[in-house]
């Protein structure tokens, strides 16, 4: 099995009881997202950050990653990205599972975009031990007709989504909103208007605010 490794940040005030995980987008890479560690670390000073590389080379990056193909846009095959993301699901289980032997996942919580938002909450619900929350920002719910039946932990979850983002439907965020309540998950959502696929300032706000609280770190 693949094992996943990408940039970190340490906990500002030296000592970490707590671990942000940001999880990226298609074709991108760790180093996509660990620069967000630097706005949020002042608010967050006994957290550390880890940003794991995709586990496959982008198809239509070769300088970034994947965590599987998307056959709308490199032309896989439907069923070679589905093995794909079962196995990128079993490496990010895996590295998930060493982080929680340093930092237990009451204290964690997941930031995905895009793509890594959709890792974040198929793996994240599936885990045996609920994360203190998990952020999505731009991503969209995998698999939304197995999640009843799958679903073994329910984290707190913020979900924002740019109102015009031209990669992934702005509809995929009430799509989510609905499946996850429907599973008994606490879902907030926010609309960042006349964003695209991006991560705005807006957003990035309100995810603050929902990790302190995550976290139970008081204003």
């Amino acid at each position: 099995m693949t094992s996943l490794t990408g940039p970190s940040r340490p906990a500002a005030a030296g000592d970490a009881d707590s671990l942000v995980v940001f999880l990226h987008g298609y074709g991108a890479d760790g180093g996509d997202l660990i620069g967000l560690a630097e706005p949020l670390a002042p608010h967050l000073p006994n957290t550390r950050f880890e940003a794991p590389d995709a586990p496959q080379r982008c198809v239509n990056n070769p300088f970034g990653y994947q965590w599987f193909p998307i056959p709308w846009l490199d032309g896989t095959a439907e069923a070679e990205a589905a093995v794909a993301a079962g196995a990128a699901f079993e490496a990010l289980d895996a590295w998930l599972d060493g982080q929680a032997r340093q930092t237990p996942a009451g204290r964690t919580v997941l930031v995905g975009f895009s793509q890594g938002t959709m890792m974040a909450l198929h793996v994240g619900l599936r885990r045996p031990v609920a994360f203190a929350g998990i952020v999505g920002f731009s991503g969209r719910l995998l698999e939304p007709q197995a999640l009843a039946a799958e679903i073994a932990a329910r984290p707190p979850v913020l979900l924002v989504h740019g109102d015009q983002d031209p990669m992934v439907p702005f509809a995929s965020m009430a799509e989510a909103e609905r499946v996850l309540k429907a599973a008994g998950v606490e879902t907030a959502t926010h609309v960042s208007r006349g964003v695209g696929h991006g991560i705005a300032p807006d957003g990035l706000g309100l995810a603050l605010g929902f990790i302190r609280r995550c976290l139970g770190i008081e204003r």
